[in-house]
């Protein structure tokens, strides 16, 4: 983890985001633990906003900050990518979150590994989710959710594919407060801590 890195998302100091990250990389630092260091910044701005010590322009200007930092990663990473697809995934943030920078990291490290990856953005009501799985034939589905009150429209999510007779596709979800005890609430079939988890889950479902 870069501590710098950490410090200058939170501090919203977009500029140094960007030499930080370009630092890193020349230094050898691989591009899945820049991601990770990212991931544990947002998991902070996002406990300011649950708290109220945070707010909407804050969190679209880290979402900013990390797309400036997956455009730099992208080329780097797609050099060691595979070009053979492993299966299709469907990726949303569940209905009532607006969250999609934890979602679009997954859904770039998915991308990444060999998925055929349909991204649904965010408030995504469960018949969407259904409705794409059927259209696509996707096997996966990843539920992102970063708030407390993504637990519900999880569940109903798990609780749509059932009633549509979809019990074949695979189900995770991840997000800032996602812990085991949520994953048997929603009857999600697994969550993932962070987007290398969930690849790992992705390529043990396929």
């Amino acid at each position: 983890m870069s501590q710098e890195l950490i410090d200058a998302i939170t501090e919203m100091r977009e500029d140094d985001v960007v030499a930080i990250t370009n630092q890193l990389l020349d230094q050898g630092v691989a591009p899945t633990d820049i991601l990770m260091s990212c991931k544990q910044a947002m998991d902070v701005i996002g406990k300011r906003f649950e708290e109220g010590d945070a707010f909407i322009p804050e969190l679209i200007l880290a979402g900013e900050m990390m797309t400036s930092v997956t455009d730099i990663l992208k080329p780097r990473m797609a050099e060691e990518a595979t070009s053979d697809k492993l299966g299709k995934i469907v990726i949303g943030t569940v209905q009532g979150d607006i969250h999609d920078i934890a979602k679009d990291i997954v859904a770039f490290m998915l991308d990444l590994n060999g998925f055929d990856v349909t991204d649904l953005g965010v408030d995504v009501p469960p018949e969407k989710f259904v409705q794409t799985v059927q259209e696509t034939g996707a096997t996966i589905v990843g539920l992102s959710g970063f708030l407390t009150l993504a637990f519900d429209p999880m569940k109903d999510t798990v609780t749509a594919f059932k009633a549509a007779g979809l019990d074949d596709v695979k189900i995770m979800i991840g997000g800032g407060q996602i812990d085991e005890n949520i994953r048997q609430y929603t009857g999600a079939d697994a969550y993932g801590r962070d987007a290398m988890a969930a690849v790992d889950l992705a390529k043990g479902w396929v």
